[in-house]
């Protein structure tokens, strides 16, 4: 079995890194919906979701790999890091549940997501703006959707609403990390590269809690935030996730299809 990589993680190569990382975890976690999903039209939507944010993660992966200038490539950053090596946000490596679960950390990441692209087009960086033109119109989609869904079942039964508020409980937690920025990010930021994220937190917060009133939910308040996942310090639901994840190169590796 050949080794895991250490990236070289200059400041614009993590940054890149965090954000492909998150793209790819969350897709993953949405493709375990596949086949499983409450009825095939939501089968495909959440498949394609799915499709949304690996594609994302593919094009910023090469571009991390191109800030690197260690000729690695997309599958190199994917399938040859462990878990300490991962930079994505806790929030998207949490396990599926129910539908509801899902859907609520569907919600509160692409509520993020939206606005973060949408500021992102304006970055000096030309890839990461090209990037984020096309990811902006994708996050918008997962965000209607998943409204939707949030009203739905917060409006809905008794039996719904209790599980989509459980789920919603659980994870406020993760959200406050979506946030966070460290001196790397705060150069980019001061360089035109980087967006500066507590000044969409306003916005977010504002976003969330119209769809969360109208689906009769309480917002949290924000309390306690987890956090580690972007310096590589993980919940223990990632290392299961890698495993399937980068099962067949970790077997045969170099494998194609």
């Amino acid at each position: 079995m050949a080794k895991t990589i250490r990236v070289n993680e200059t400041p614009l190569v993590l940054y890149t890194l965090r954000r492909a990382d998150d793209a790819l975890i969350l897709g993953h976690r949405l493709s375990e919906w596949c086949g499983h999903a409450p009825m095939m039209e939501e089968d495909m939507a959440l498949a394609n979701m799915a499709l949304d944010l690996i594609g994302q993660a593919r094009s910023l992966y090469t571009y991390a790999g191109e800030a690197e200038g260690e000729g690695r490539t997309e599958d190199d950053f994917a399938y040859w890091r462990d878990d300490r090596g991962y930079r994505n946000a806790l929030l998207v490596e949490q396990q599926n549940g129910d539908f509801a679960r899902t859907i609520m950390r569907q919600f509160l990441y692409a509520s993020f997501a939206d606005l973060y692209w949408r500021a992102m087009m304006k970055s000096k960086d030309e890839t990461l703006a090209a990037v984020a033109a096309k990811s902006e119109k994708e996050m918008a989609y997962h965000v209607r959707h998943t409204a939707e869904w949030v009203i739905r079942l917060g409006d809905g039964t008794t039996e719904s609403h209790a599980r989509i508020a459980a789920a919603l409980d659980e994870l406020w937690a993760y959200t406050g990390e979506l946030f966070e920025m460290d001196a790397s990010e705060k150069g980019l930021v001061d360089a035109g590269i980087a967006v500066d994220l507590a000044s969409l937190r306003d916005q977010w917060r504002a976003n969330v809690k119209a769809v969360l009133e109208e689906a009769t939910l309480t917002t949290p308040e924000d309390g306690w935030m987890q956090k580690g996942g972007r310096t590589g310090i993980h919940s223990e639901h990632l290392g299961h996730l890698l495993s399937d994840l980068q099962h067949v190169q970790h077997t045969i590796p170099g494998a194609v299809w």
